[in-house]
């Protein structure tokens, strides 16, 4: 498994988190903040799957 889809998932998860609370407090910034980290942790996540898919197939 590659490091990015670690990374990826935590930073998604860290960004749901984010934006949650931001929602509960009414603080759009953090509520952005949130949505915005948890939709880069998303494309880690991707690139990291692209990466185990590509070493994959060399194999």
């Amino acid at each position: 498994m590659d490091k990015d889809r670690i990374e990826g998932a935590a930073r998604s998860i860290k960004g749901s988190v984010k934006e949650t609370v931001g929602k509960m407090t009414g603080d759009t910034k953090t509520e952005a903040e949130g949505s915005t980290e948890k939709a880069a942790g998303k494309v880690q996540n991707t690139v990291g799957g692209a990466k185990d898919a590509a070493r994959d197939a060399l194999k």
